[in-house]
């Protein structure tokens, strides 16, 4: 019999809320925390910017020496994986560590890190031949993403598989669905898992504004980020992490553990078509929603809440759209979608868990996030796309989908347990 697979414990780091309970507090006001970039001078470039995270790594418990050693995103995931332990209030010390996995998501890994320190020994980039001597010595640690899945297992002392899934911005979803992969074929009991990015440095800003990928509402940074709206010019980069402790359903229930949701369906497609572009008809992403429904055993018709990708550039917010009207067919236009990214920005890899983590708290809450922005509704989308407002609404299974460069797809469903049986 198929292990059955629960979330027990949720952390979050975003802008705008540096906790679950702040984070969802943001959402559901409906408030933006995108602004102009703040942590390098943005003059020139083409969008300026920034969903920022206001992160203080003292006060989430880190020591100097691990903040010395440690990638912004990697303090990211072990501030997250934290608090999601600690939710849990699953005993990790009398745990088995062997039985106890780590997978950790990030499209760009310690791309701060990485950036910083070659301006360091190449003076600025002076130097035709970089002195290495002027490296530290966990320069090592920035430039292999492994090393977040070890910060994390040294974190919460796990001693079983630990890995860091990399595939663009479906990072967030694959990790987490790795993890669950993982419990139901036996290889763990718990895992901690998640993603994390830090991605808003000069390097990553002049590639999106080289494509031409992120807004240009400069003027305006609390309304830059507007998906689904006919005014919309890309989306808005951002930063954060969040974190799960998942382990098997009646595990969690033997011990009285509050269960968030069971994830009860994942798949993921790639469209072999091109590096950045999408088809226009969705039907990678179609095909992918259509097999997680099939695991979890649910029909179209059984999905309350579609937190969608909802990046805010014109080809995603098309081709998405479509891909929800193949997949669930007519309930496409009964059930509410939104895009969260509207108020925290697209942290590319981390972007996938973050929004797993709005998921099941909408589930938690029965309270649908809004999609912030949305004045002025693209006649081409038709969908209901909760404009502006949260919205109370029975949610007892979700659907959150992540598109990615590369032309991955990447589907997931939780649902409440006893709906799932039912």
């Amino acid at each position: 019999m198929t292990r059955r697979v629960v979330i027990t414990g949720i952390g979050v780091v975003a802008p705008g809320g540096t906790n679950a309970k702040d984070f969802w507090a943001l959402l559901t006001a409906g408030r933006t925390a995108t602004r102009t970039l703040s942590c390098f001078d943005p003059t020139g470039y083409r969008s300026r910017v920034a969903a920022e995270v206001d992160f203080f790594p003292g006060q989430h418990g880190l020591q100097p020496q691990e903040v010395r050693r440690m990638d912004r995103a990697a303090q990211f995931a072990v501030v997250t994986a934290r608090e999601a332990v600690a939710d849990s209030g699953l005993d990790f010390a009398a745990a088995d560590p062997a039985r106890v996995a780590v997978a950790i998501g990030s499209a760009v890994g310690a791309t701060i890190s990485l950036e910083n320190e070659y301006r360091v020994v190449s003076d600025d980039g002076r130097l035709p031949l970089v002195d290495h001597t002027y490296a530290p010595p966990h320069l090592y640690h920035h430039l292999v993403p492994s090393s977040f899945a070890a910060e994390v297992a040294w974190a919460v002392g796990a001693e079983g598989p630990a890995t860091v899934v990399s595939t663009g911005c479906t990072s967030g979803i694959d990790a987490v669905g790795y993890a669950v992969d993982l419990i139901r074929e036996g290889g763990a009991d718990i895992a901690v898992t998640g993603a994390t990015e830090a991605p808003i440095s000069p390097i990553t800003v002049a590639c999106f504004d080289a494509i031409k990928a992120t807004s240009t509402y400069n003027d305006d940074p609390e309304h830059s980020s507007r998906p689904y709206d006919a005014t919309r010019t890309g989306f808005v980069l951002g930063e954060g992490a969040a974190g799960f402790v998942l382990e098997e359903l009646d595990s969690a229930r033997r011990r009285g553990a509050h269960i968030y949701a069971e994830i009860c369906g994942y798949a993921s497609r790639c469209n072999a078509y091109h590096m950045t572009g999408l088809r226009a008809d969705g039907a990678e992403m179609a095909e992918a929603i259509r097999v997680a429904l099939y695991q979890a055993r649910l029909d179209p018709s059984d999905i309350d809440y579609v937190n969608a990708h909802g990046s805010g550039t014109k080809q995603n917010d098309r081709h998405e759209t479509a891909a929800f009207k193949t997949s669930l067919g007519e309930h496409a236009y009964r059930v509410p979608v939104s895009s969260i990214k509207s108020m925290i920005g697209h942290s590319l890899g981390a972007i996938g868990s973050i929004e797993i983590a709005a998921s099941a708290l909408a589930m938690e809450h029965n309270v649908v996030p809004p999609t912030a922005n949305l004045h002025h509704p693209d006649p081409e989308l038709d969908l209901d796309y909760v404009p502006l407002h949260a919205r109370e609404w029975r949610t007892d299974s979700v659907l959150t989908v992540g598109s990615g460069f590369g032309g991955f797809q990447s589907a997931m469903v939780l649902a409440r347990p006893d709906r799932r049986a039912a």
